[in-house]
């Protein structure tokens, strides 16, 4: 949404006020100064040159400097031919502020040397007290107006990302430097003047000299300690809560960048980390489409690993297939045909993963899906035939589809050593299993249509299972592939699994 005329017109008056405020701080230190010593009449002569600095000239001055920036929020100008103009704005409007206060009291302080005491209501004033205050106060106003300006920085840089969705992407203050300036001005700057006026002045003088100081630095460090502790503190806690909100799995978190130093840096490499996380975690739902989500958490934990030329591990794999599958598709509708075969996969993925099982590929109307690699699994054979066992229980317990249709499945386990690794070329690659036991597995699935059976293990899984299931035996057959017949087993997925 974009930023109307009056709001501009708002953030525009803001700055102006806010970069000129240090006029009312000026003139509040001469009200005292007057209390203190009299000399009412005097005021305009000190007063008179802060009216024309740090009110007029300052306030034109400020309108220029925030003409950049009030382009680019009419609508007028980029984003980047206003960027560096903002996160320099604290530091340009401080300057000349600082300018300003050195110009006036040198001009206040030197009065006394040419007007008669009675009309300014002061005695002559020392080389040092000049000097001191001369380099004091302009250091102080300078303070001042920089974090003022940058508390309001972090607002107007707050309603660009909301209205623009654009951040400070450019960082000219140092968080340090920042830091070490409030606190050596808040503890040294009216110690030093207390100071100088001890070893400057006596008597009733020196009591009129530090009471002013004493009262101007109570009201101007209570001032800037808000506007030091907003400016440097909020971003932290912007900064703190968001990292908060991501902690607590929310990644759709974005925040402001609100400060033009290390902590601002530091908030837009966090929006970077979270876009990140935002992009890993939308690849992980995608592949979670295409293959099974844990496969998906592993490929995307192991991605900088490089590619693994080959692994090798004690797994078991299991093959389903859809028994009488060209005849259904015969007489279904594509619509019908691919909906019915979701359903049935769905059903098929639940058990699968209920027992730490991870399905690696679809083929057509099967799938293909190991226990043990890449993902450890306890008892693997023992998973494998609950989760076959299972399987067949939910598929021929119910019908898939909209049109009702009942389904069939055939299953192969086989357990033994099986190689994993990425294979591929260039961009494109995929974690495979590879080996005889793969191959095995594929094989015990086709042989149930010959034994008109539904669960088909190798000898290898039987023995790895020992007594946990009631296994039939049905021989030794030639499995295409292997030289040697192979034992086989089928297991009753009606039956209980064996007492142990």
């Amino acid at each position: 949404m974009i930023a109307t005329a009056a709001e501009v017109a708002t953030l525009r008056r803001r700055y102006l006020w806010m970069a000129v405020s240090i006029f009312f701080f000026d003139f509040g230190i001469s009200v005292i100064f007057r209390l203190v010593n009299g000399g009412w009449e005097g005021l305009w002569i000190s007063a008179g040159p802060s009216v024309v600095l740090l009110l007029g000239v300052n306030w034109l001055l400020a309108r220029r400097r925030f003409e950049p920036i009030h382009r680019f929020l009419k609508g007028e100008a980029t984003f980047e031919s206003a960027e560096r103009r903002l996160t320099q704005l604290p530091l340009l409007t401080a300057r000349w502020v600082a300018i300003f206060a050195f110009v006036l009291y040198a001009y206040r302080n030197s009065i006394s040397w040419w007007l008669p005491a009675p009309t300014i209501g002061l005695e002559g004033q020392t080389i040092a007290d000049y000097i001191a205050v001369c380099l004091l106060l302009p250091v102080y106003y300078f303070t001042y107006t920089y974090f003022v300006i940058s508390d309001y920085l972090a607002g107007l840089c707050a309603f660009i990302f909301e209205r623009h969705g654009r951040n400070l992407g450019l960082f000219f203050g140092r968080y340090a430097t920042k830091l070490i300036v409030a606190l050596l001005v808040v503890s040294i700057v009216p110690l030093a003047a207390i100071i100088v006026d001890v070893f400057s002045y006596t008597g009733e003088r020196q009591h009129s000299e530090i009471l002013v100081d004493v009262a101007s630095s109570v009201i101007g460090l209570a001032i800037s300690a808000y506007f030091v502790t907003r400016s440097l503190l909020r971003p932290l806690g912007v900064l703190s809560r968001a990292m908060t909100r991501v902690a607590e799995g929310s990644l759709e978190v974005r925040v402001p960048v609100t400060s033009n130093d290390e902590v601002g840096e530091l908030t837009g490499q966090f929006n970077t980390m979270v876009e990140g996380l935002r992009e890993r975690q939308k690849i992980r739902e995608t592949f979670g489409r295409y293959v099974d989500e844990s496969v998906a958490a592993t490929i995307l934990r192991r991605q900088g690993e490089g590619a693994r030329s080959g692994e090798t591990a004690e797994a078991t794999i299991l093959f389903t297939d859809i028994a009488g599958f060209t005849t259904i598709a015969e007489y279904l509708t594509p619509a019908e045909l691919v909906g019915a075969l979701n359903d049935y996969l769905e059903t098929v993925l639940e058990p699968i993963r209920a027992h730490g099982g991870v399905v690696n590929t679809f083929i057509g109307d099967g799938l293909f899906a190991s226990f043990n690699m890449p993902l450890a699994c306890d008892d693997h054979a023992a998973a494998a035939v609950r989760a076959a066992i299972d399987i067949q229980r939910a598929v021929g317990s119910r019908t898939f589809g909209d049109q009702g249709v009942a389904l069939a499945t055939r299953i192969g386990i086989s357990t033994g050593q099986v190689i994993g690794g990425d294979v591929g070329t260039g961009r494109r690659t995929s974690f495979t299993l590879l080996g005889d036991t793969v191959n095995l597995a594929a094989r015990l699935e086709e042989l149930n249509k010959q034994h008109g059976t539904r669960i088909l293990v190798s000898e290898s899984t039987r023995e790895a299972c020992g007594e946990c299931f009631a296994f039939d035996v049905l021989g030794s057959v030639q499995v295409r592939g292997r030289s040697e017949q192979v034992a086989i087993f089928s297991v009753d997925h009606n039956g209980q699994e064996s007492p142990s």
